[in-house]
């Protein structure tokens, strides 16, 4: 594949900052933040002193940095707006979601949840009109037999009368199917465990990690780790009676119960609807790793990290929120989605307590694209801050600072100011370069992992 040729003007600046006497220092916090594409600009000072003596045990200042500056990473969950952060967000997902299947004994989550009933399910959303499809036997309805990535995958195959109006008021309102559908289920659960509602609290506890994912034809479904546990979380075994056949069958009947639907008033133009699941629902057991299944614990972690990082992007909307429907023609985004986004418009000023022309962007949902219940398991907030205290401890090793010191002795001053963000163009060209070695990096250590223990798995 032929070199993409950069501008004069981004060739230009890429010069100025690679011959530049402080750009070892700017590639090192560029690196420092896993290549951030849109880093966070710093500056200030911090001081660390002995409370006893005065002495000053370190003291930093931006004053040395290039251009005056600490640049710190933009913590963005989006791939689509900064690959190096969404790669962290994915693995602190990835390993929320693992803990709550394996155990993690650093979060204080037993590997005995190994043995506690566990699915993975997807429920989608209904039809709101055909579209083309790649069906078993290879034949969309229109008579072709479509390619695997044809952009007309997805789309309406009559746009006159597909129901886009019904397509984003259910993407708007699927938080609260879904909150409807797991208090149903817990209904469910008891009555297939001869309980009453009070009684199932005291003896069993539902958990869930769920994670939303885009169709090509715009609709959202959710894919969801559910767990049932002793009335204490994920520390204490489940009753007898729960298995993963009664934890499926509740499932079940929860997604296809009347009770489990949200109702929309009728407005001008607009019939009252009732938005309930898809009937193309999905149930499988999770299994431990190694026993040859395809729904492993590795598997579903994976699969849920994989679409935190994403949003709607693969409809061809924009990853941001849209000023006017005149930015759709400079981005060129699909007559389809584009529909889409001109339903959520329309109908901003029918309902407009659900927001819908500031969510367009996300063609209607306004929730998170990932969430767990509380004590499914560990949080994303714990996960950051063991990786922030494990990087100060190195910092405090690397400074030489005493270890044996008592917290209680140390004073921390800082002054901190936000000064921007971003790249400018030629950094931005060796920011992508740093970050693509950084993965190429972190792809050659896991396959070397991954051949050590195969090979002494042989050797075993």
């Amino acid at each position: 594949m032929p070199e993409t040729l950069l501008d004069p003007t981004t060739l230009g600046d890429l010069l100025r900052v690679a011959s530049a006497v402080d750009y070892h220092r700017w590639e090192e916090q560029i690196r420092r933040t896993g290549g951030c594409a849109d880093p966070i600009h710093l500056t200030g000072w911090t001081l660390t002193k002995d409370k006893t003596t005065g002495e000053t045990l370190h003291h930093y200042s931006t004053e040395g940095e290039p251009g005056g500056r600490l640049r710190v990473a933009c913590g963005n969950r989006r791939a689509s707006r900064c690959p190096s952060c969404a790669w962290t967000y994915a693995g602190d997902t990835y390993h929320l979601i693992r803990a709550g299947l394996a155990g993690d004994d650093r979060r204080d989550i037993p590997a005995t949840v190994r043995d506690h009933p566990r699915v993975f399910a997807t429920l989608t959303a209904p039809s709101f009109g055909p579209v083309h499809n790649r069906p078993d036997h290879g034949v969309c309805r229109c008579g072709t037999r479509h390619a695997l990535a044809a952009p007309e995958l997805g789309t309406a195959l009559d746009p006159d009368t597909y129901d886009y109006a019904g397509a984003v008021l259910f993407n708007n309102h699927a938080g609260q199917l879904w909150q409807r559908f797991t208090n149903r289920l817990r209904r469910e659960i008891a009555a297939r465990a001869g309980l009453t509602q009070r009684e199932l609290k005291e003896r069993a506890r539902l958990s869930y990690g769920k994670v939303a994912e885009f169709q090509k034809r715009g609709a959202l479904h959710f894919h969801a780790v559910i767990r049932l546990d002793g009335p204490d979380g994920p520390n204490t075994p489940p009753p007898s009676w729960a298995t993963v056949q009664l934890l499926a069958d509740a499932i079940r009947a929860a997604a296809a119960h009347s009770y489990t639907s949200v109702s929309v008033p009728a407005a001008e133009g607009q019939p009252a609807r009732t938005f309930r699941w898809g009937t193309q629902l999905d149930v499988r057991p999770v299994k431990a790793f190694g026993d040859g299944s395809e729904i492993t614990e590795q598997a579903v972690a994976s699969y849920v990290a994989k679409y935190a990082t994403k949003a709607a992007e693969n409809t061809g909307t924009l990853d941001r929120r849209i000023g006017e429907l005149a930015e759709l023609d400079r981005h060129q985004v699909p007559d389809h989605t584009r529909r889409l986004i001109t339903a959520c418009r329309d109908l901003d000023s029918l309902y407009p307590d659900r927001r819908l022309w500031a969510w367009a962007h996300r063609l209607g949902f306004r929730g998170h694209f990932s969430s767990k219940s509380r004590r499914y398991s560990t949080t994303l907030g714990a996960l950051r801050q063991a990786r922030a205290d494990y990087r100060a401890a190195q910092e405090h090793a690397a400074l030489g600072l005493d270890d044996d010191r008592e917290p209680d002795t140390v004073l921390v001053l800082a002054d901190w100011q936000y000064a921007g963000h971003g790249h400018t163009p030629g950094e931005s060209v060796l920011a992508a370069t740093i970050a693509r070695g950084l993965q190429l990096n972190r792809e050659t250590a896991r396959e070397a992992l991954r051949d050590q223990i195969d090979s002494e798995g042989v050797a075993a």
